[in-house]
């Protein structure tokens, strides 16, 4: 067999450093809050729901109004509004019959402009 190009990356100690181990772990969030955020997380997957908040990013619109702008159909809006309300990202109101959405507050803004300057990093 010959030499993989991979290499294993592991600690060149034998011993553990306990003092960071026993922090991180004093600090670690439970299984669940783990898993929550993960979920979270993959809403951000979709590269439609992320149109959807860089375009309430600017302020409240309807669903017209985001069909319009996204070039969409009002029905594929609405489906991903339903998972990105489901996810606290985004809120709405009723005035009249319309529905208007924006996003949930300014934590969902602080993650758009973090994840926007983590990728323009050079």
């Amino acid at each position: 067999m010959g030499k993989s190009n991979q290499e294993t990356e592991h600690c060149g100690h034998v011993h553990s450093h306990d003092d960071l181990v026993m922090k991180v772990n004093e600090t670690m969030p439970d299984e669940t809050e783990l898993y929550d955020l993960a979920e979270l997380f993959k809403v951000f997957g979709d590269s439609t729901r992320i149109r959807i908040l860089f375009v309430l990013y600017s302020g409240e619109l309807c669903v017209c109004d985001i069909a319009e702008t996204l070039k969409m159909t009002q029905s594929a809006i609405s489906h991903q509004l339903r998972i990105l309300k489901q996810s606290k990202l985004v809120k709405s109101r009723r005035e009249g019959k319309s529905i208007f959405y924006s996003l949930a507050d300014d934590h969902v803004k602080t993650i758009i402009a973090q994840g926007r300057e983590h990728i323009e990093e050079d």
